[in-house]
């Protein structure tokens, strides 16, 4: 190349190109290199000082990350620090909050809207609860409250006949003429015992329908327990600890491919750590990847899903056609229910 041709179109389009910001995907992070194009960056891949950039970095990876995690933290503060006008910065317990300040007119403009409107809103409010509370005050101010007067039973005239004035569930005494009338000894022992007698008869009632409620109390606590576990509605998770699974994944090899294991633990409901029976390894896996094991008539089993989840029983019998089978329940208040068409995803043989 000559001396001419470093100020031909294309050099000079080359120097501006590489002054200039490029695509980040053509960007080495291990070599801090940036590449122009697609072919720059895969040539950079294939080159000896990429490939033994690399093996140096996994020599120890952490201290690649470190230097890249503290150049980061250092760049970030330095630019915090200069720009910390247009940012709040608070530190919390979880953390710092970054919040962006906008100092845009137009954005200004419109949060004062915002404020003004919601200010106007609750002024609207306190307005329409201050005018309730009004009217409320003037209606219990305006409403009479008619208070009963209690006077006692006087008949001046032992002829004069006695007449009650049942007024709004309240029994008053009141004569046929204006002058208030008094009773006898007599009369006033007929109405103390009517009056008695209506006294016990609803307490006499009541207590009948309290003693068959008690009578009904055993047997209805055993029917809502069995509705509410009815009415549980299925989930799309099943692992339960101390069950026997089948992994059915091939992605862990014939090693573990149909090989059967114990569930120790269940992590977030979705996944469990199984222990193989027969090698004793511990894996993690996903409840897809796993599926139950019934074991022969007779043996015990624990229910994973539907009204009777959580409950061990005993296998009695297996379907092969419907592909469920008949259980006996072992546990809990339906001890010996009998309980047919339990489908084999909804069972698992217990370790």
């Amino acid at each position: 190349m000559g001396k001419s041709d470093f100020l031909t179109p294309k050099a000079i389009a080359n120097r501006i190109k590489s002054k200039g910001l490029q695509k980040l995907r053509w960007y080495c992070q291990m070599c801090q290199k940036q590449c122009r194009d697609e072919n720059g960056f895969k040539c950079h891949c294939m080159s000896e000082s990429h490939q033994r950039q690399l093996l140096l970095a996994s020599e120890n990876p952490q201290q690649f990350m470190d230097y890249f995690s503290e150049e980061f933290r250092n760049d970030f503060l330095e630019l915090l620090r200069r720009r910390f006008g247009l940012c709040k910065v608070d530190e919390t317990p979880k953390g710092w909050y970054i919040q962006y300040i906008d100092r845009d007119p137009e954005t200004i403009r419109r949060q004062l809207e915002l404020e003004k409107k919601k200010k106007q809103d609750l002024d609207d409010e306190e307005k329409t609860a201050k005018f309730i509370e009004e009217q409320v005050r003037r209606g219990l101010e305006g409403k009479e409250q008619e208070v009963p007067v209690f006077t006692e039973l006087s008949r001046e005239n032992d002829e004069e006949k006695v007449a009650f004035n049942l007024n709004k569930g309240a029994c008053s005494s009141t004569a046929t003429s204006s002058k208030s009338s008094s009773l006898g000894p007599s009369a006033l022992k007929v109405i103390e015992a009517t009056a008695s007698v209506k006294r016990k008869e609803p307490s006499h009632s009541s207590a009948q329908p309290k003693e068959k409620k008690k009578k009904k109390s055993a047997l209805d606590e055993i029917m809502e327990i069995e509705e509410e576990k009815k009415r549980a509605a299925r989930t799309d998770y099943w692992l339960q600890p101390e069950i026997i699974v089948k992994i059915i994944t091939k992605k862990l090899g014939e090693k573990y491919h149909k090989k059967k294991g114990i569930v120790k633990e269940v992590i977030d409901k979705y996944t469990a750590v199984v222990k193989m029976i027969d090698s004793g390894d511990k894996l993690k896996l996903d409840q897809t990847h796993l599926e139950t094991v019934i074991p022969a008539p007779g043996k015990r089993i624990l229910v994973l899903n539907g009204g009777y989840r959580g409950n061990e029983a005993t296998l009695e019998s297996i379907n092969e056609k419907t592909f469920s089978a008949t259980i006996v329940i072992e546990t809990g208040p339906l001890k010996g229910r009998r309980v047919e068409g339990i489908q084999y995803e909804d069972i698992s043989k217990l370790a």
